[in-house]
């Protein structure tokens, strides 16, 4: 047939129309119409779409149809390997994802290892301001060495601790891309060998601004203007201080966890930095602070907001700048280690467990599984007890740059 013989054709139906055996134009009742080439492949009767008309001419399908006449013969069934090609196509398609969607499914997978949602959201904060915007659409498995050193330069410098978080939280990602399947090859946001030759490394950039605290020596002083002051927040930092505990773990205490019979105050590990459930024994002075204050049947926090929620962050501070004292609450976790190590004879050990701070030798925790409770008691009594001491009235409390 020629190209306007084919045109003319109207009954639905296969209808041959020559040039290469086998090959068809099938018109459907609705008039729609495609190539298709019958053959026999082996032992099977194929019939092999070859597009639809007028998309392909005769010409076209005439074409093709003697391809896939030469392929019969050599022994390829064309069926099978379209089918082939389709699902290599299809897996690797699937193994391709943009660093958004690594970066959401790794989070997802390791959720239950942050501390809190709090620290789930940093982490998808800081990569949907700074990763996405340059490479949050691209194939996780296309992000190179030169994209990763654009997403932290700007910030490199100004705000280095979140750009060193920043590059951490992108290595994770593609350490779990890589592991995944969905990229190979070294990791981009390494920093040993990779980044470091780059970028300038973060402690010449900038000092640790410390927290300030209270020395030593001004301890009993501030002690006793402090219990001079009425307020929630006045009674909250005098526990923190006479528990060295964190400002979240004061601020967020609720009445289930205190016992006091055992007169123990025991931090769920959810609530911990450590996520570690800490046990603080409470001094006789830590006592008696609770035992004062009201108990609302509507309300679980010891210490209460004003509406019946937990305090914030400020108010805590708030005491401390209204005392006229330049300094935060958590200082004082580094006020009572410096006691610790300058006015008494407790192990090191001792005191790092008072602070819950987690020992950093993995085979050192290993054998250090107790909470030293006893020793704990006597430290913390003696505490309370140095807290106490008679001050001269009036005297200035002073303020120092320390490790808190």
């Amino acid at each position: 047939m020629s190209a306007i013989q084919v045109k003319q054709l109207a009954r639905p139906g296969l209808r041959p129309v020559g040039g290469v055996a086998g090959l068809c134009l099938q018109i459907t009742p609705s008039g729609a119409r495609s190539w298709v080439l019958r053959a026999t492949v082996g032992s099977k009767r194929r019939d092999i779409g070859l597009g639809g008309y007028p998309d392909v001419t005769l010409a076209q399908a005439r074409e093709k149809a003697r391809e896939m006449r030469e392929q019969i013969r050599e022994g390829v069934d064309p069926v099978l390997q379209r089918k082939a090609a389709r699902d290599a196509l299809i897996a690797a398609q699937s193994k391709v994802i943009t660093f958004d969607e690594a970066a959401r499914r790794f989070i997802k997978a390791k959720v239950q290892e942050f501390r809190n949602p709090k620290h789930t959201a940093q982490w998808e904060t800081t990569l949907q301001a700074y990763a996405s915007p340059v490479i949050g659409r691209l194939p996780v498995d296309a992000v190179t060495l030169p994209h990763i050193v654009q997403i932290p330069e700007p910030i490199w410098t100004e705000k280095t601790e979140t750009a060193t978080r920043l590059r951490g939280r992108i290595e994770s990602v593609l350490s779990w891309a890589t592991v995944s399947g969905f990229r190979s090859g070294d990791n981009p946001a390494r920093w040993r060998g990779n980044l470091d030759a780059i970028l300038p490394k973060p402690g010449k950039l900038k000092k640790v601004a410390h927290h300030k605290a209270v020395p030593v020596s001004s301890g009993p002083a501030f002690m006793a203007a402090l219990r001079e002051r009425e307020g929630v927040g006045s009674r909250a930092l005098e526990f923190l201080i006479l528990t060295a505990g964190r400002s979240g773990e004061v601020r967020g205490a609720t009445w289930e966890e205190i016992d006091m019979e055992a007169r123990t105050w025991t931090v769920p590990a959810e609530r911990m930095k450590a996520q570690r459930e800490h046990v603080v024994p409470l001094c006789p002075d830590a006592v008696k602070l609770l035992k004062a204050l009201p108990v609302h049947e509507d309300c679980p926090y010891v210490f209460p907001s004003p509406r019946g929620k937990q305090l914030s962050d400020a108010t805590l501070s708030k005491v401390m700048k209204l005392m006229g004292v330049e300094g935060t609450p958590h200082g004082f976790r580094s006020t009572f280690r410096d006691w610790c190590a300058e006015h008494t004879n407790y192990p090191r050990e001792v005191a790092e467990k008072a602070l819950a701070h987690t020992i950093p030798s993995a085979v050192e925790a290993a054998y250090r599984r107790g909470n030293l409770m006893t020793k704990r008691t006597r430290l913390m009594q003696e505490w309370a007890r140095f807290l106490n001491k008679p001050t001269a009235k009036g005297e200035v409390v002073s303020l120092r740059g320390k490790t808190a």
